[in-house]
Formats: C-alpha cells, sequence, structure tokens
C-alpha cells in the first residue's frame, strides 16, 4: 500500500504542539512573513471582517449547535427508529402474518443493507454536489412512506420489497449528516458531535421500544406490527418538512446566522476544520489517492468487523430476550436499560475523543471489549444462569459506540471532498456488507441459543481491537515522519498551514473563531487539498 509523499522541510521547526491546550488561546506553531491581526473576504479583496471576541465566537458556536444538532440527532433517531423496529414487529405477529419460514426473516433483516449498498456509493457523491438539506428532506418523504407501506405487506416477496427499498432511501441519511458535520465543525468538535447525532440511535431504540410495548396491547383487526409501521411511518414524512424549511444547505445559505457571522463560521471551518467543501467539483486524482491510503484500509476493516455483530443482534435482539424466558411484552422494556447503556457510550466515548486528539483509537478497543465478554457469556448460556446471560447482552450495548468512532477519524483525518467523500462510501459499504451477513450467522436450526452467532460476535469484536491498535500506531508514524520532513510541528486540530504558511493549533471551536479574525487568509486556503498535500496536517490518533 502506498504512503504519503514526502515533503522537503519548508519552515523552520516551530514549538512543539501543548498537550494541555489553553481553552481560550491559539498559538502558532510555525511563523509565517505575514501576522497581520485581521482577515480578508474569501474572494483576496481588502474587505476586513470584524473581530470576534471569545463571547461572541462561544455564542456563534451555541446557535450552530441549536440549529443543527436537534435535527441531526432527531433524523439519525427516526433513521434507526424505522430501520430496526423489525426486531419488534417480530414478535407481534409479523412472521405469521407474512408466511416467513426457515431463513426468511434473516433474509428479510438483510435485504435492507442490499437496497443500502447499491445506493449508497452514488449517494455519497449526490450529498457534495447537491444542495444537501433538499436532497435529505426528499429521501426523507421517500423513507417515511416506504415504511407506512410495509403494514400493506402480507407475503415474504412484499416483506423484501419495501425493505430493499427502504435501505435505497436511507442510504443518503449518514453521508449527508457526516458531510454537514464536517463542513460546520473544527477537528476538535466534529468527534463530541459525531457522538451526539449518532447517540440518536440509542434513543431512537429506547422510543421504539416504549412504542412496541404500548402498541403491543392493541386487540383490534389490524395486527400491533401494522400499526407500528403506519405511525413511524407517517412521522418519518412529517420530520421530512422540519429539515426541508429549518436545515441550511451550507454555511453561505444559514439564513439563521448573520452574514458577518456566516463568514466567522465559514472561516473557522477553513482554519480548523477539513477544509472548505463549497463549490468543489469531483477530482479523480483524490478518488485514487483514497484507494492508496493505508489508513482507508485499516478503517474500512474495522467499520466491517463492527457491523458484522450489530446486523444481526439489533435484528434479533427481541428473539435472543425472549430465549431467556421473558414474554413479548417484556422483551420490548428489556431493550430500554441497554440503550441507555448505548446512548451512554456513543455520547460519552464522542466527547472524550473530541477533548483528547490521541485518544481515538484507544476509545475504540474500550468500547468493544465488553462486547467480546459478553458474547461470551451469551454464547456459554447453557452452563450459566439466565440472569448472568442477561447481563452478557447488556455488555453487548457499548458496541454500536465503535462506528461512531470510526465516523468521527474519517471526518478529522481526510481532508479533500472528493477523497472524504470515496471513504464516506466505502465506510457504509462496509456497513452494509457486516450488516447483510450479520443476520445469516443467526442459524433457525440453532434458535433459540444461536451458537454460532455469538462466537462470531466475540471474534469479530476481538478483532477490532487489534486493527485499532495497529491504526493507532501507523498513525503515530505517519505523523512522525512529516514532522521530521516538514521540520514543524503541525497540528491535530487545525486544518494544516494557512496565512502563507502560518500553522496554528485551536483549543477550542472558541479559539477556531478568534483565529478567523487574527490570521489574514488568502484564496490559496479555499483549495480542495487532501491530507497527504496539506503541510502542517497531522492525524488524530
Amino acid at each position: 500500500m502506498a504512503s504519503p509523499p514526502q515533503h522537503r522541510p519548508l519552515l523552520q521547526p516551530g514549538r512543539a504542539e501543548s498537550s494541555r491546550r489553553s481553552r481560550n488561546s491559539y498559538h502558532t506553531m510555525a511563523i509565517a512573513n505575514d501576522t497581520t491581526p485581521e482577515a480578508t473576504a474569501t474572494d483576496g479583496t481588502d474587505h476586513v471582517v470584524a473581530g470576534a471576541k471569545h463571547d461572541e465566537a462561544r455564542r456563534l458556536l451555541r446557535r450552530i449547535d441549536r440549529r443543527l444538532m436537534p435535527l441531526l440527532f432527531v433524523t439519525y433517531g427516526f433513521g434507526f427508529m424505522d430501520k430496526t423496529i423489525l426486531s419488534s414487529t417480530s414478535v407481534f405477529g409479523l412472521r405469521e402474518d407474512n408466511n416467513l419460514v426457515g431463513s426468511n426473516y434473516s433474509w428479510v433483516s438483510s435485504v435492507f443493507y442490499f437496497g443500502y449498498f447499491m445506493w449508497a456509493y452514488p449517494t455519497s457523491l449526490l450529498v457534495a454536489r447537491l444542495p444537501v438539506a433538499k436532497y435529505l428532506a426528499v429521501t426523507t418523504f421517500a423513507w417515511g412512506a416506504v415504511v407506512a407501506v410495509t403494514a400493506a405487506c402480507s407475503s415474504y416477496g412484499g416483506l423484501i420489497t419495501v425493505r430493499f427499498l427502504l435501505g435505497v432511501a436511507e442510504a443518503t441519511l449518514s453521508p449527508a449528516l457526516m458531510f454537514i458535520t464536517s463542513t460546520w465543525y473544527t477537528r476538535d468538535e466534529i468527534p463530541t458531535r459525531t457522538g451526539i447525532w449518532f447517540a440518536g440511535n440509542s434513543v431512537g431504540g429506547i422510543v421504539s421500544s416504549l412504542l412496541a410495548y404500548g402498541i403491543g396491547h392493541i386487540t383490534n383487526s389490524l395486527s400491533p406490527w401494522r400499526w407500528m409501521f403506519i405511525i413511524l411511518g407517517a412521522a418519518t414524512f412529517l420530520l421530512g418538512f422540519a429539515i426541508l424549511f429549518l436545515l441550511p444547505d451550507s454555511i453561505s445559505k444559514a439564513k439563521f446566522l448573520t452574514p458577518e457571522e456566516r463568514q466567522w463560521a465559514g472561516d473557522r471551518a477553513v482554519i480548523a476544520g477539513t477544509g472548505r467543501t463549497e463549490n468543489t467539483t469531483w477530482k479523480w486524482e483524490q478518488m485514487v489517492e483514497c484507494l492508496q491510503d493505508p489508513k482507508t484500509w485499516l478503517i474500512w476493516s474495522m467499520a466491517l468487523l463492527c457491523q458484522i455483530p450489530n446486523g444481526g443482534t439489533q435484528n434479533f435482539a427481541n428473539l435472543v430476550i425472549t430465549s431467556f424466558g421473558f414474554t413479548s411484552l417484556q422483551s420490548t422494556l428489556i431493550n430500554i436499560p441497554y440503550s441507555l447503556l448505548a446512548t451512554a457510550a456513543v455520547s460519552g466515548s464522542g466527547w472524550l475523543a473530541g477533548r483528547f486528539r490521541s485518544m481515538n483509537c484507544i476509545l475504540i478497543g474500550l468500547v468493544v471489549l465488553p462486547p467480546v465478554i459478553g458474547s461470551a457469556l451469551i454464547g456459554s448460556r447453557r452452563s450459566i444462569p439466565h440472569g448472568v446471560s442477561l447481563f452478557g447482552y447488556f455488555l453487548l450495548s457499548t458496541g454500536p459506540a465503535g462506528l461512531p468512532l470510526l465516523l468521527s477519524l474519517v471526518q478529522s483525518n481526510y481532508r479533500g471532498v472528493t477523497k472524504k467523500m470515496t471513504m464516506t462510501a466505502m465506510l457504509f459499504i462496509a456497513y452494509c456488507t457486516g450488516n447483510i451477513a450479520g443476520p445469516q450467522l443467526f442459524k433457525a436450526a440453532e434458535e433459540p441459543t444461536y451458537d454460532t452467532a455469538f462466537r462470531g460476535i466475540m471474534i469479530c469484536y476481538a478483532l477490532v481491537i487489534g486493527f485499532a491498535a495497529v491504526l493507532r500506531t501507523y498513525l503515530q508514524l505517519v505523523n512522525n515522519r512529516r514532522r521530521r520532513e516538514e521540520g514543524i510541528e503541525g497540528s491535530a486540530g487545525t486544518s494544516g498551514a494557512i496565512g502563507g504558511g502560518k500553522v496554528i493549533d485551536v483549543a477550542d471551536g472558541h479559539g477556531a473563531t478568534e483565529a478567523a479574525n487574527e490570521i489574514r487568509l488568502r484564496p490559496e486556503d479555499y483549495d480542495d487539498i487532501t491530507d497527504w498535500k496539506t503541510l502542517g496536517f497531522r492525524y488524530r490518533l
């Protein structure tokens, strides 16, 4: 596999990156000729943007968070509920009413990801080229309609068809949210914000369980499982209107910000993010570079291994719980504490990854360690009490935190729109492949113990720990080599050299906004270039 190209030393060695970063300041890592404390407009004119003080910077970030985070959180939560409500409906008559026998249910679980797989790469390209909010709204209308139509299914063929179409409709969700996050936020903010909206998965699981428990008591002529799909489908369709009217397509079109605030928001992303994402074109050389990058395949492998267990457990969760001796209604309630644990793992690990630039790979290993133990306990259920097996099931809850940490690594460590969106598409191809394979480990002949499945889950998560260690070592070696070759310390918190060769280190998002008004940005700072070709760019570990 290829490695990043070598750089000859261009600047004198600067001060080492502080391990304990001041909250309210930024540090010059390499001194440029131009240190004028002002920022020019992006068109290279002499227009000067007014200075943003710390309080104003904090206020700007709060305004961005208040507008984006609730929308992204709720949208991702609905995506999870619509996808996994199948598990709840499986114990409320869906299998019987659709004449599912043998491995039929496993294929109904898997076919969603065939649709997702088919559309993952095209939609990743469209996300970067179309108005992202409008595109996401249209796909939300489509997936809400498909969920509602599922209630009309009465055969295996019909169920397979709508689940495939749901996969196509939902394929846009994750790439769009990743693109939006990397557009608006700095490299230090991305992991935390990704953790916030990804936690919508777990909260969606809680809401889904409560909804299934309530609807499960319905005794009229329409089966409870049909009501679950009707209600969720209608709610998702209405969500599309909120996305259409409230989510901006880009920073430059954000009407909830003043023109001055839009300038600050755009410049802070250039200084401490992963570059500009507006008005870009497809670049084949960036796609090739992505495929040549060793970290691409390490991250891809971990995503695949994380999703094989996920694909099985999210669709067979209720069936596994009922095998411990619980009723169908009780199984829906038991998933609530499971979802709470998953929420804590996702949001907590995301916050830590944003706070500490060298913790991401370590956190991946830590969150998948409990599932290794949990799957071993469930696999030994014949020789241990049901209570211990249930404890093992709860240990599986931290596993879903691995994927958002991988998403954060992609958003923070890839620069160049084409390169990043190529990696995003590859990541979700791995996501689909894992989720297609996962349900097939749950063999109908092994119901209710599913011995093969839980042995497979244990092996997959154990391999993730090993790959995380390899990835961290590789990124550290690359950072050390680039430091020697470039002759500067660089920064894992900013986008690299800007303003004629200056490399800075910002403490947080507020520092990035302040820095945007202390550095004279030049037209070339807005160029769409990759991490391999950016002086001073250092990888988060």
